[in-house]
């Protein structure tokens, strides 16, 4: 069995470290819908929700304007 070189975890670890602050401001019905979905669904992490949310939409959003050759 290969060992994993520590430097190479070490850049990983480093790679994926969240380290870019953004602020989202919500009116209260956003919010009172937000913690309804969340006490609905067992959410207790919402800033994974939030980014989970934004990333899929992100990346649906990359995937439909990928660039074509004509």
């Amino acid at each position: 069995m290969q060992k994993i070189d520590p430097l190479y975890l070490a850049k990983e670890r480093a790679a994926l470290r969240r380290r870019h602050r953004k602020t989202v401001l919500f009116n209260d019905r956003e919010v009172a819908a937000i913690e309804e979905y969340c006490k609905v669904f067992g959410i207790s992490s919402k800033s994974a929700m939030f980014r989970q949310a934004i990333m899929e939409r992100v990346l649906e959003g990359l995937d439909e304007q990928h660039p074509t050759l004509f």
